[in-house]
């Protein structure tokens, strides 16, 4: 039976589209595979790692009626990239193999049966959808992703806390060192609906997202979530545990205020970064009316300092950070000023962008 025959882009699209959560090492093979599905000139491509799952399906022709069957995704792909981007490729199955021939190249995979493949159980209560467009979610998964913990044992930390209530969509993330908020104006009202994505789901959200208008719809359950967007399925099992109380840690009212071009201060942090030393990655920051200045110094008594000019009246403030945190938030914020808010030396500072409330980055100060 030929399952499909298609241009090897669209067919390398599709593949790609679902490929990204595929392991290349599990510990039950067919997780390596993708499982196609056919109906008709329809077909369904689904990959899992048993907590997230991944769909979408694409017209690709062959001959009519129905067949699935699971094949090896990352070779598949390989195979695909090293074929020109206009050949028609055919897929044919034949007893437990699948032959992919484009122009004079043939290759013969083995399948393993579509009837074996753990798909993911959906969850029956999930919440009201919402949505919001691609692009203003994938700028607050850029905003914010950063921030993520990466292995904590406060497993809670290893992802993002999505808030949706009322009109507002709030993403928050923080390894317990510093916090990233951002957040988006939604078209309806919703129920306070609270979960925890994991970091592999959050990666490949931002992965998969396009910058563009056309909405992603998401839903909640107690312990998945669910999104549908550009033809693709998406669903994922939720982090279990409490995230912490992210109000009480963004600081209020703190008396002095920096504002200043954000290329510059990051330049300054990436030139004194070079003399810091490898395990505490430590800045000065001395901030004095009219200045700015950023030092640096190693175990081998190398030093760096850097200094810009400033708009600033307030108190002299002498601060240390690790300079990765602030580096981070700069590079992932797009425009020309950041505001920094600072109370004194020992207390966490606070920077924000000047025209917009929006997004929040907590950064908690360093001993040097």
């Amino acid at each position: 039976m030929i399952v499909l025959k298609a241009p090897q882009e669209k067919l390398l699209g599709a593949l790609q589209a679902v490929a990204g959560i595929v392991e290349r090492r599990h510990t039950l093979p067919i997780l390596a595979n993708v499982l196609l599905r056919k109906t008709g000139g329809q077909i369904e491509f689904t990959t899992s790692d048993l907590e997230i799952q991944v769909r979408t399906s694409a017209e690709l022709g062959g001959d009519a009626g129905s067949f699935s069957t699971t094949v090896g995704a990352r070779k598949m792909i390989d195979i695909l990239r090293t074929l020109p981007a206009d050949q028609v490729v055919t897929l044919t199955a034949n007893a437990s193999k699948l032959t992919l021939q484009g122009g004079k190249s043939r290759f013969t995979l083995q399948t393993l049966p579509s009837e074996d493949f753990p798909l993911v159980n959906e969850a029956v209560d999930f919440g009201p959808v919402f949505s919001v467009p691609q692009k203003t979610l994938k700028m607050l998964i850029d905003q914010v992703h950063f921030a993520m913990a990466v292995h904590d044992i406060r497993y809670y930390l290893n992802g993002i806390l999505f808030v949706a209530e009322g009109k507002s969509l709030t993403l928050v993330a923080t390894d317990g060192h510093r916090l990233a908020l951002a957040q988006a104006t939604l078209d309806v009202e919703i129920p306070k609906q609270e979960v925890i994505l994991p970091r592999k789901t959050v990666l490949e959200l931002q992965r998969l997202l396009k910058d563009e208008e056309t909405p992603i719809e998401m839903r909640f359950a107690g312990n998945q979530a669910k999104f549908g967007f550009s033809g693709m399925e998406f669903v994922t099992k939720l982090v279990e545990g409490k995230f912490p109380d992210y109000n009480r840690v963004i600081p209020k009212n703190h008396k002095n205020i920096v504002t200043l071009g954000r290329v510059p201060l990051l330049a300054s942090l990436q030139r004194t970064a070079i003399m810091t030393s490898e395990k505490f990655k430590g800045v000065r920051l001395n901030i004095e009316p009219g200045a700015l200045r950023v030092a640096s110094s190693n175990a081998e008594q190398e030093e760096a300092v850097d200094e810009l000019d400033i708009d600033y009246g307030g108190d002299t403030i002498e601060i240390g950070f690790n300079v990765t945190y602030l580096i981070d938030a700069l590079q992932n914020m797009t425009q020309e000023m950041v505001r920094i808010e600072l109370s004194d030396g020992n207390s966490s500072a606070l920077v924000t962008n000047p025209d917009d409330n929006a997004f929040k980055y907590v950064v908690m100060p360093m001993r040097i």
